[in-house]
């Protein structure tokens, strides 16, 4: 998945929307995006071992 939004950044950064802002700008949504993940994953995985410790 890490694969997936460094590949998806790097394409954006070159061809997309990204190539019009400033690069620093590129890198705060890049790591906004990613700190998202990082949560969302977080918290699915805590909820799916919860699911396998009340059965």
């Amino acid at each position: 998945m890490l694969f997936l939004v460094v590949s998806l950044f790097l394409f954006g950064a070159l061809l997309g929307t990204a190539g019009h802002v400033p690069v620093p700008v590129t890198v705060l949504g890049g790591i906004a995006i990613t700190a998202w993940l990082a949560v969302f994953f977080w918290r699915e995985r805590r909820k799916s071992g919860m699911k396998g410790a009340s059965r």
